[in-house]
């Protein structure tokens, strides 16, 4: 029950974050250098239950995508800003392997000082010469999108002929081990006819495997995914969330030692989500966020828009929301108590000593229940509280992924028209992928 009451009150307050004002772009740059989120569309295939926003592949327009996010990057150096880490996500940020590079190349040439590069990709991708070109580029963490080894539910969710079965993928996974910092898988949990069986499989394939990072997802889905996906797999089973969570808790430990409420690491703590380390981020490309300064920024959702502003020498940001101080601190204890720890001095630094015993008042209430518990240094969450956070982490999300169906609807007609909507590219056609990588134009 306060579980459920938590998530309602965080899904109704991000959602009125999200109701932004016209903007002409973030209008300083940090004086510290602040970590850098790019975006890229493109899927080869459209997956029913994904939310992000997402366009299928077109090869002209990619490039041309490409060529406009390095040109924005270009931008931003000119204008002050300098980047610490690097976060690649989309769709599927190496559907072309080449632009990729050259896109990480320039990020490198501009920030002699950069550090953590993570980028998303799907098991199809693990392929040699990609996996030799990420290398080479200075990626330290590989996300692959696994979801799940069911064959079964594989089938069930569109992947099984796209990006394998249970044996394909471990054997990709077997060929990428060893060549990053972090290899992680990302599961999803809480899926249509996903019995408690076959969830358990799935926890120990990830022991089996040779991933040390895995991040276990429950289904976020805004209203039309939810429509989409029950037309094509079914309903999730909710009354199930806090049992197959704690589930999860259990057969990951102890090899695998939780870092964020759905993110565990095998060994070393590695590279983790960006969201919850860096206090500012700035987000480039269609449909990408930014956080700077007390203020949410966002991208245009047309990727024709996006290329345009950035070809007249632009960005991409349209609308802006500044938060006021306790939405901002609200903001920071959900995602900084996500990564299980908040630290005192960290919030002092921050905030100052007054919003320190506001806080540590808000806090309270938690304490009392046994989601959080406090030190002299700062505040921890417990297992209850883990599962209360993935709650409200999913509320957040599932918010803003209202927010981006929203903007995706209105350029439903430039998606349509230009052949980059909900129809799927035949399976033959994407099945194994280019024999080899394309060349950066």
């Amino acid at each position: 029950m306060l579980e459920t009451l938590a998530a309602g009150v965080f899904r109704t307050a991000a959602r009125r974050r999200m109701r932004l004002a016209p903007s002409a772009g973030i209008p300083a740059a940090p004086q510290q250098p602040v970590f850098l989120y790019l975006h890229v569309p493109f899927c080869e295939v459209l997956c029913p239950y994904c939310s992000f926003h997402r366009v299928r592949y077109q090869d002209g327009k990619a490039h041309r995508y490409f060529a406009a996010l390095r040109q924005e990057l270009r931008h931003y150096h000119e204008q002050g800003f300098r980047f610490s880490g690097v976060y690649v996500g989309g769709g599927t940020p190496t559907v072309l392997p080449g632009e990729l590079v050259a896109t990480l190349g320039l990020a490198r040439e501009l920030n002699p000082g950069l550090g953590d590069i993570s980028v998303e990709t799907n098991p199809k991708d693990l392929r040699e010469e990609v996996l030799a070109a990420l290398v080479g580029a200075g990626v330290g963490r590989l996300s692959v999108g696994v979801q799940s080894f069911d064959d079964g539910m594989l089938a069930r969710m569109g992947r099984l002929e796209k990006y394998g079965d249970r044996a394909e993928i471990l054997a990709r996974l077997a060929a990428a081990a060893g060549r990053f910092r972090t290899l992680n898988v990302d599961m999803m949990w809480n899926l249509p006819h996903q019995s408690e069986a076959m969830l358990e499989a799935d926890l120990e394939a990830v022991l089996g495997s040779p991933a040390n990072q895995a991040s276990f997802y429950p289904l976020m889905q805004t209203r039309a995914a939810a429509r989409q996906m029950a037309r094509t797999m079914g309903v999730p089973p909710r009354r199930r969330l806090h049992g197959d969570y704690q589930r999860i808790l259990a057969r990951q430990r102890p090899e695998f030692t939780p870092t964020s409420g759905w993110c565990f690491s095998r060994g070393a703590r590695g590279i983790d989500e960006y969201l919850v380390d860096n206090g500012d981020y700035v987000g480039l490309g269609s449909g990408a966020f930014s956080y700077v300064g007390g203020a949410v920024y966002a991208t245009t959702f047309s990727l024709n828009g996006y290329v345009e502003r950035v070809e007249r020498g632009g960005t991409g940001v349209t609308g802006q929301r500044p938060l006021g101080v306790h939405e901002r601190m609200h903001y920071d204890v959900l995602v900084r108590l996500f990564g299980l720890r908040l630290e005192r001095d960290w919030v002092r630094r921050r905030y100052g000593w007054r919003l320190e015993r506001i806080l540590a008042a808000e806090l309270l209430p938690l304490r009392g229940l046994g989601a959080v518990t406090a030190d002299a240094a700062g505040w921890s969450l417990t297992d209850r509280g883990m599962y209360l956070w993935v709650q409200m982490m999913s509320a957040f999300f599932e918010a803003v992924n209202a927010f981006r169906e929203q903007m995706r609807h209105q350029i439903r007609a430039e998606l349509e028209e230009q052949g980059l909507g909900e129809a799927q590219v035949p399976i033959a056609e994407i099945r194994h992928g280019p024999a080899s990588l394309r060349r950066a134009r």
